[in-house]
């Protein structure tokens, strides 16, 4: 019975600390696995956090460069006085891609006109034998862009639509400029170059035009101002080259175009252009090759040289009997001008001073123009003369409009006058101008007639 029931405990015993010993063993590899498990949590969380890291350099370095380029972002910023432009101080300024500066501007110009014939001297037109008021202008909208590295070097552009009162779009400047600042640049596109006839505070002054097209109408006076070469063409574009040597300045502009578009447009040939009464013909591009320099010795004074040339032959002309080409495109000009511009020294009372004259030795024809005008206190009066020779003329038929219907000589006497009223209402850059002018052609016995023309302009200015 002892060893029965010794033998039962022992059986017992040996049960028990089996059942204890698997369980025991169970939970060590629980354990492991879990301890895997979390070493492998570990590595996921790890690799997380460096991906995590990763996205956060990349933002980083984005927010850092639209730092840097909201550093160099540009305000646009007006010109208007602060006593005008406190009330909307609350508005953004409008800022730039950081690749330049960005100007924004305007030009309001709007005129009221009385004069005797529309186009005075120049302009071939029908029913304009009596006084007559008119109306015209312009809203010119004006974007330059320019982009400067810190040694000087640049580049830019500017482009200038305009939209005039009859509905018509057109434009003024279109170019595109680089170089170094106060040394050399090259230019290209629409756009005048220097002027070699500055006529100073010119507000009404009918004359020859004043672009490098229609200058010359046929039949009618012709005021040479050298500009035939100096661009800003309907018909063609600029390339100028220029150089600045202490006080010298240096450029040379070449126009390329329709030389034709120099003549105004004749009614009487079936709207064709004509010069000395032939229809002028087409035959190629005409290129003006035009120098100019400018010595400035002192901060008022300078003086200027220059001349313009086509040098393409036969680029147009007028057939003869024989079907003979007759080349009518050979001209060349020549210029100087002086001018003392005291406000630069003294902008209350300096005085504006030009001297200019201009020679053109053309097919047949040679034109010489003298001119002076003074401004002072915002008053300018100005007086030009003219003295043109007609080798050779066809006759043209003008309908008792034209002044010159044969070959000789006639001089042009013209005195034109403005003046100046700023700030109107004490607002900055609206101005009112006040002009006028009187014309008149006298003739030598080879001429038939005589004409003098007149008128007066009230123009409203404003800048913004």
């Amino acid at each position: 019975m002892k060893k029965t029931t010794l033998a039962v405990a022992i059986g017992l015993l040996a049960v028990a600390n089996s059942s204890w010993a698997r369980p025991q063993q169970m939970t060590l590899e629980q354990r492991l696995e879990q301890l895997e498990s979390r070493l492998e949590a570990a590595e996921t969380r790890a690799a997380q956090a460096e991906n995590k890291v990763q996205q956060l350099q990349v933002k980083q370095a984005t927010e850092i460069k639209e730092i840097k380029e909201a550093q160099g972002n540009t305000p646009v910023n007006g010109s208007t006085p602060a006593d005008e432009t406190k009330k909307n101080s609350s508005i953004p300024n409008l800022l730039l891609s950081g690749y330049g500066d960005l100007k924004i501007y305007g030009d309001v110009e709007f005129n009221m006109d009385g004069e005797s014939r529309r186009g005075t001297l120049t302009t071939m037109s029908e029913d304009r034998t009596t006084e007559q008021w008119d109306m015209d202008g312009r809203i010119l909208i004006g974007f330059d862009g320019n982009r400067k590295l810190d040694d000087g070097r640049f580049a830019g552009f500017s482009i200038q639509p305009l939209a005039d009162m009859y509905g018509s779009m057109f434009l003024d400047d279109a170019y595109f400029h680089f170089g170094q600042e106060n040394d050399w640049k090259v230019k290209l596109g629409r756009f005048e170059a220097a002027d070699m006839f500055p006529l100073n505070q010119d507000t009404f002054l009918e004359h020859s035009g004043n672009t490098a097209n229609d200058l010359y109408s046929d039949g009618q006076g012709y005021i040479y101002m050298m500009k035939e070469g100096r661009g800003r063409s309907d018909a063609g574009g600029n390339f100028m080259l220029s150089k600045q040597i202490d006080d010298l300045y240096l450029e040379l502009n070449t126009l390329i175009e329709d030389g034709s578009s120099l003549y105004a447009s004749n009614d009487n040939f079936g709207g064709s252009r004509t010069y000395h009464g032939r229809e002028i013909t087409k035959e190629k591009n005409v290129v003006y090759l035009r120098p100019v320099a400018k010595w400035t010795p002192t901060k008022e004074l300078a003086f200027s040289a220059g001349m313009e040339s086509n040098v393409v032959n036969n680029a147009y002309g007028y057939y003869d009997n024989n079907g003979d080409l007759v080349d009518q495109s050979g001209r060349t000009g020549y210029g100087l001008t002086m001018t003392w511009n005291g406000l630069t020294t003294d902008p209350e009372n300096g005085v504006v001073f030009n001297l200019n004259t201009a020679y053109m030795d053309a097919q047949n024809e040679q034109d010489f123009t003298a001119a002076t005008n003074v401004l002072w206190k915002n008053f300018e009066l100005g007086y030009i003369y003219a003295h043109n020779k007609i080798d050779d003329f066809a006759g043209v038929v003008c309908e008792n409009d034209c002044v010159i219907e044969d070959e000789g000589a006639y001089d042009i006497h013209t005195v034109h006058a403005s003046y100046l009223i700023p700030n109107v209402m004490d607002m900055q850059n609206f101005n009112i101008y006040l002009g006028t002018y009187y014309s008149k052609i006298q003739s030598d016995e080879e001429i038939s007639s005589d004409d003098d023309r007149y008128g007066a302009r009230v123009r409203f200015k404003y800048f913004f």
